[in-house]
């Protein structure tokens, strides 16, 4: 008997994808699927249904940017990051200058992903960051010739500017690194973290950016002042404010802090930093330090009276402790790191010797973190 003729009148949308027939199902519902894998932590999916988004759009479409733009970030987050190279430089070929729809596919994130993963570094990264800046102040240009924007657009305006700044910082770390030889690379520090404290003042990431350019020219006292401006920007904020820095930020602000002196904000920052995360060995680490450090101050300061800085080393006894604990724990790769904890640690013993408290210390177990430990907030910030 021969085969029944399909029902025309039946329903063609959903019916016919699901009986496989793909050519009826647009490739960018493929790309929004493929995004919804993607965010559910399914990237094998993800890169099925982006390739078939990628297969079934025209050379240069819309759906073809799109598809090839997501299929750079699913590689990245599957560690295939040569491949995602080869699939952003593809999209940079039908969008050149990201003036296309960030919907689908345009706008600057091809760039600022292929300035992140360029084998060369230096100036082929320079080169697509610049060319990410020159299409996100090309976006915010946009927002800032309407008269009137809605709250939504104020909300979108100023992650733009964020973003803006945050590449300007990204340049201006390359020419304190990779390209600090080149004759004018100071020059084009200044003007670049100058201009992203302009472009987003309210911006912590900025000012931490300019004390580190601040700290390079070995101006202290302009340093310090940043990286106070910076610190008033969020340091009164919940953890969850969108204007506090991420975690890996806050780390290297700690460091910038002790740098310059600054212990007992660094200690401050660590402390908030430890409640959120206490298996971080670097902070644990960062803490002790500079417990230690600001120890030895208050050590010559008022070495006739003693006693503070016997407090303030008993905590970064237990600090040093709990991160060494932690660095064992977790077979850290750092090993100057923990060299020097353990020294830090070998000299706060040795000085303490049979120092008033000391005692009631070693009986605790480092294992249980620093909510369990006797040392107070007030003792760890000396």
């Amino acid at each position: 008997m021969a085969p029944t003729r399909p029902n025309k009148k039946s329903k063609k949308g959903d019916k016919g994808a699901a009986s496989g027939d793909d050519s009826k199902v647009s490739p960018l519902l493929y790309v929004k699927a493929a995004e919804t894998q993607l965010q559910a932590g399914q990237p094998s999916d993800a890169l099925e249904l982006a390739k078939k988004a990628l297969s079934q759009s025209q050379t240069g479409s819309d759906s073809a940017l799109a598809a090839l733009n997501l299929l750079g970030q699913i590689n990245i987050e599957i560690g295939e990051f040569e491949v995602a190279r080869s699939f952003f430089l593809k999209a940079v070929a039908i969008d050149e200058d990201g003036s296309r729809s960030d919907e689908t596919g345009g706008g600057p994130e091809k760039f600022l992903c292929l300035a992140q993963l360029s084998e060369e570094g230096g100036q082929d990264s320079v080169k697509w960051f610049e060319k990410g800046a020159a299409a996100l102040k090309n976006q915010i240009q946009k927002y800032e010739d309407v008269k009137k924007l809605t709250d939504e657009q104020e909300i979108l305006l100023d992650e733009l500017r964020q973003k803006h700044a945050m590449t300007l910082c990204a340049v201006s770390e390359i020419y304190m690194t990779d390209l600090s030889w080149e004759a004018d690379a100071e020059a084009r520090c200044e003007a670049l973290v100058t201009e992203a404290t302009l472009v987003a003042p309210d911006f912590a990431e900025t000012w931490q950016t300019l004390a580190s350019v601040r700290i390079s020219q070995e101006r202290f006292d302009d340093a310090k002042a940043a990286l106070n401006r910076s610190l008033e920007l969020w340091k009164d904020l919940p953890t969850g404010d969108p204007s506090v820095p991420d975690f890996p930020s806050r780390v290297a602000l700690a460091r910038l802090l002790m740098e310059v002196g600054m212990e007992q904000e660094a200690i401050e920052v660590l402390e908030r930093l430890v409640g959120e995360d206490d298996h971080s060995v670097e902070v644990w680490y960062l803490g002790g330090w500079g417990l230690y450090v600001l120890g030895e101050k208050q050590k010559q300061q008022d070495a006739s009276e003693g006693g503070e800085w016997q407090s303030t080393w008993i905590s970064s006894k237990t600090w040093l402790k709990q991160c060494l604990t932690l660095f064992a724990q977790q077979d850290y790769e750092d090993e100057r790191l923990g060299e020097h904890a353990n020294e830090l640690l070998a000299a706060v013993t040795k000085d303490l010797g049979d120092a008033p408290f000391d005692d009631e210390e070693e009986g605790d177990d480092a294992d249980e973190g620093w909510e369990d430990d006797d040392a107070s907030d007030e003792e760890m910030g000396g």
